[in-house]
Parts: C-alpha cells; structure tokens; sequence
C-alpha cells in the first residue's frame, strides 16, 4: 500500500466511477481496476461494490476512505512544513462558480493568484447550473442563493445586493413603473429558469423585512445569466439580478434601475466543500482567496451602491 493507491481508491470512491477516475488521474481505466483491487487484497476487505452501473463504496470502504482522505492530506502538509512560501503549494484544485462571479470576479484576479502559486493548477468551472461536488469531482463550489440541507461544510462569503432593471427601449415602449401596482399594468418579466420549466415567473420583494412576491406575465425564459441580461438588454422584460457586474452598465444608461424601494431580497453566496478530517492545504488556499475574494467584490459593490 503505497500514497499513489490511495489516491487512486479516493478518487474512485468520490466519483463513484472508475472510468472519470481513470481520467482525472490520466490512468488507463484497467490500470485503476487492478490498484483498487490490489488494495483490497492488501486490507484483506471489499472496499467498493460494482456492478455493470454503479460502484458504491462498502462501509468498510468508507472507513477506509475517511482514513486515506486524512493520510493524503497530512502527507500533502508534510511535504509542504518546512517550505511555507507562497509558490510552494503544488497540484490540482477544481472548483466550480456561478458564470456572472466567474467571468467578473474570478478569472479578471486569478492570474495574480496563480503568479503567486506557480505549481498549482486550477480546474474552474463557470455555469449557472447545479453541479455535485461530489458526483462531478469538484473540490469546493461557491453557490448563490438560499442552500438546501447537502452534508457539506457551508462557509458563509456575503450578500449579493439585487436591482430591479429594464432597458431604454422596454421603459420607452412600456413606460416606467412607479409603484407595484404599476407592475401588474401591462408590465412583464424575463422568467429566470435553470432548466426551462414553466415555473411562474415572480416578482419578488420585501416589505417590513419579509419576503413578497406576485406572479407576473412572460414571454420569453432563459436558463443562464448571460441570456437573462441579453433579453433585458432587448427590450423583452424586467429583469431582477444581482448589482454586482451590472454597475458599468446603470453607469453607462445600457440598463436602467426602476423600484429601488421593492428590491428582491438580497442573495447569500456560500462555499461548499466536503467533510474531511484534515482539509489539503493547497485547497484551504484557494479556498481563503476565494471567499476573500469575492466578499471584497460584494463589500466595494455595496459600499458604492450605498454613496
């Protein structure tokens, strides 16, 4: 038993496949067969459970696999004790963020990062949709919005301060909201839908502190935010998104705020990671710049929102 099989009995068991392991280690998947199988020859137990489909991981195997997430990340820390420098740290990291973040935040202030981590290699996923972690291999994922129960570890980042926004041409053609009341006078919404299901599309807002929200009429549903800001942009509905990476926008007249006072509640964005005894530290690196990151982005944001 030997580091290099650890690694490649992690990466089987967190995927729940040999084939995406196989890739993501660059390994033949046959060779990855035989490392697993010697491995468990090795323990004298079945650590993983396979079928024609599926591979699940045994509850000796999740033991196991608690053990050697552990060991990998000590050893990793080991190589790394006496050699605290900046460009020391040394692997892989993939880590998924929304795709307005990613392309705003992100990308513009990663090759500062990287200058500073030159043997590290970042694997950056930018979509709006919902990724596992787990399933699809991830090492943290920064999410937006109101999180449902998953068993990962949430780290707070900050609120994302939304805006009510139309464009010249809609405002020109359907005249400019005054009150809520105006809203529901021949007014219509971009509807906002990850997979294109006919949810209702809703205007939301508080008032006295509580969530509100009333259904409003749609033509058109888009399913990411480069499509949501187009349509705006388009004329074909008001759009209720997030002020961060629309300021140059309002700035410039492309876009027009319309009811500041009915806002959408702010969005929390969050960074998940999975449970793990000891966390790599090459990945609490990229985890710390991350969220500093982007909670000073939502910071400068908000402070000039507010002069």
């Amino acid at each position: 038993m030997d580091l290099d099989s650890l690694r490649v009995y992690v990466q089987v068991a967190e995927l729940a496949s040999f084939t995406r392991a196989a890739e993501r280690l660059g390994l033949t998947r046959a060779r990855v067969s035989a490392v697993v199988q010697q491995l468990e020859a090795t323990v004298g137990t079945r650590l993983l459970q396979r079928t024609t489909r599926t591979v699940r991981v045994t509850p000796d195997g999740e033991a196991f696999l608690e053990r050697a997430q552990a060991l990998l990340a000590e050893a990793e820390d080991l190589q790394s004790l006496f050699n605290r420098q900046p460009g020391s740290l040394r692997g892989r990291i993939r880590a998924d963020v929304p795709l307005q973040l990613g392309a705003r935040v992100v990308l513009p202030n990663l090759p500062a990062f990287l200058a500073d981590h030159p043997l590290l290699e970042v694997d950056l996923g930018s979509t709006d949709r919902r990724v596992d972690l787990v399933h699809d291999g991830f090492d943290c994922v920064l999410r937006v919005g109101v999180l449902q129960e998953s068993g990962l570890v949430a780290r707070p980042v900050g609120q994302m301060v939304q805006a009510n926004l139309a464009s010249p041409a809609y405002l020109a053609k359907h005249g400019h909201p005054r009150s809520l009341d105006d809203l529901r006078q021949g007014h219509r919404l971009v509807r906002y839908s990850s997979r294109l299901a006919g949810w209702p599309a809703l205007w939301e807002y508080e008032e006295a502190g509580e969530p509100r929200s009333f259904e409003m009429p749609a033509v058109i549903t888009v399913n990411n935010t480069l499509a949501y800001e187009a349509a705006c942009r388009a004329g074909l509905g008001l759009i209720q998104a997030p002020v961060l990476g629309h300021r140059d926008a309002l700035a410039r007249g492309e876009l027009v705020e319309v009811l500041p006072e009915w806002r959408a509640p702010p969005l929390p964005i969050t960074l998940l990671y999975a449970h793990r005894r000891q966390v790599p530290r090459r990945l609490q690196v990229v985890m710390d710049w991350l969220a500093g990151l982007v909670g000073r982005a939502l910071a400068e944001d908000d402070a000039a929102r507010r002069r």
